[in-house]
């Protein structure tokens, strides 16, 4: 293609179409199920399917630790994988700007073929609109997941008091490196996003007595605990102390007046476990590239609220977090 910026032929149906999903789509997502470019894909799943969609919206689009190519897939296989599902085929539609950079929309499709492989799952479908300049500023993306069921994680009545709580990264991560990607406070450092697929992780746990899991993305952990009490009746009492998280991004959550909880993650999972496999789970996590920062942060509990035990001896409320914290993280 001669076109070094995104034009509106590339989404108008011709030749011009026909190029791009030659040149840069079939070329990182070559598989003998989009091949075929028919109007829709067959697959074959099993009887017990999890299906899931996204939309990624993040700025700037390139961020330490990867871009919203990889995030897309990432995001979408996590949604599948703490939900008990082995995932297997994915959906990836672009709505892009007039005028966006050609080279960044296919290194953007290259990081997602290249993570979707390191997954193991297929990319079998896809679309492509391209809006008039001032449209939208960049690109977005949009996906579907679908995945064979292993165990069903979503069932709240599982959850009782005395079950342990397990943070499998440590957190805020992905909010503070996409604060510093953006410049906006002048600040410098060298914070990388959590953002990967955690599916190969949560393979390895299925088989223990997990009772419920969910990835802390937007609204972080204390969103994940806040809505699980809320849907299941029971509370969470967690320990500060145990909550890993590295110095630096403690630091600049500090700085800049966030609660590391309720900052999102793009790599980590709240899963809750039956205290009989807790050491079990939490020495299997540990084992593999994804969980090795894991950690037991806390309990279930009767009382219908979420309390963090703080450093200092104290006690306090974790509350949904208020507002739009950090526009634009996923």
């Amino acid at each position: 293609m001669s076109e070094k910026i995104v034009t509106l032929s590339i989404g108008g149906g011709g030749k011009q179409t026909s190029s791009f999903i030659k040149d840069i789509i079939l070329k990182h997502f070559d598989n003998n199920i989009i091949d075929n470019l028919g109007d829709a894909s067959y697959i074959k799943t099993s009887e017990n399917t999890a299906f899931t969609t996204d939309s990624f919206v993040i700025r700037p689009e390139f961020f330490n630790g990867g871009n919203i190519g990889k995030l897309s897939i990432c995001g979408t296989v996590n949604d599948l994988s703490v939900s008990g599902a082995k995932p297997l085929y994915l959906s990836f539609a672009l709505v892009v700007a007039e005028g966006y950079s050609l080279e960044n929309l296919e290194k953007i499709v290259e990081s997602a073929a290249n993570e979707a492989k390191k997954a193991g799952v297929a990319i079998v479908c896809g679309d492509t609109k391209v809006v008039e300049r001032g449209g939208i500023d960049g690109i977005i993306i949009n996906t579907c997941g679908v995945g064979s069921i292993v165990k069903k994680l979503n069932n709240y009545e599982n959850i009782q008091a005395g079950d342990k709580v397990i943070i499998t990264s440590d957190i805020a991560r992905h909010g503070m490196a996409i604060m510093l990607e953006r410049g906006q406070f002048g600040f410098n450092g060298n914070i990388e996003s959590d953002c990967a697929c955690l599916n190969h992780m949560m393979s390895e746990i299925y088989d223990y007595n997990i009772k419920f899991s969910r990835d802390a993305t937007r609204g972080g952990v204390a969103a994940v605990l806040n809505e699980i009490a809320e849907k299941s009746g029971k509370g969470f009492i967690i320990n500060e102390e145990d909550i890993p998280i590295r110095q630096d991004v403690a630091e600049l959550c500090d700085t800049l007046g966030y609660d590391p909880l309720s900052v999102a993650n793009e790599g980590a999972a709240v899963i809750i476990v039956g205290d009989d496999d807790c050491q079990k789970v939490l020495d299997t996590l540990k084992s593999t590239e994804t969980g090795k920062n894991a950690k037991v942060i806390g309990e279930v509990v009767d009382d219908n609220k979420v309390i963090l035990n703080t450093i200092s001896g104290g006690r306090r409320h974790i509350d949904l977090p208020p507002g739009e914290l950090l526009p634009r993280i996923c």
